[in-house]
């Protein structure tokens, strides 16, 4: 009977990791739950299911020309903001998922409201292990053209100084 049941839970565990790999529906429906859950552990706090989404080699690229981070760097810097429980809450409105041919391979973009306004998002992920894990995004803040002399006009004088960096 213990053998039967191996033998039972391994085919289910195969055959799982089989309809996600090549049923375009259900590797979509995986990997906005895990984006919905990822916003959410942030707007809840919660460090570890945030950074536990995103793999270890991992890159956030946030709105600032000098945020750019692998996981574990990304990690201390949001650290602080949960511990005092400031941290974000991202509302994502819409979303395009992508797949690669073999399926294991996804890319991304949504639209979100946010406390900076509208924002949009946008990476890729990599099933591994049966698992989607987040492996780069970037959060860029939506800016109505009509708006953009405005926003090169207050963000000038940061802009200079960073440039001044690479020279």
């Amino acid at each position: 009977m213990f053998l039967l049941f191996i033998v039972t839970a391994s085919s289910c565990s195969t055959s799982t990791n089989s309809t996600i790999d090549n049923d375009p529906k259900v590797a979509t429906m995986a990997i906005n739950t895990l984006l919905d859950n990822w916003h959410q552990a942030a707007a809840n706090a919660d460090l570890q299911t945030y950074i536990g989404s995103m793999d270890s080699s991992a890159s956030y690229i946030g709105t600032d020309a000098t945020e750019k981070w692998k996981r574990d760097e990304f990690k201390t810097f949001c650290k602080p903001y949960f511990d005092k429980k400031t941290t974000w809450d991202f509302t994502p409105l819409e979303r395009n998922v992508y797949l690669n041919q073999n399926k294991k391979t996804a890319w991304f973009d949504e639209l979100l409201k946010t406390h900076m306004g509208t924002c949009r998002g946008s990476g890729t992920l990599e099933l591994l292990n049966g698992n989607w894990k987040i492996m780069h995004y970037v959060l860029s803040m939506a800016i109505p053209n009509d708006d953009t002399e405005a926003v090169k006009a207050a963000k000038k004088k940061n802009d200079d100084a960073f440039l001044m960096t690479f020279e």
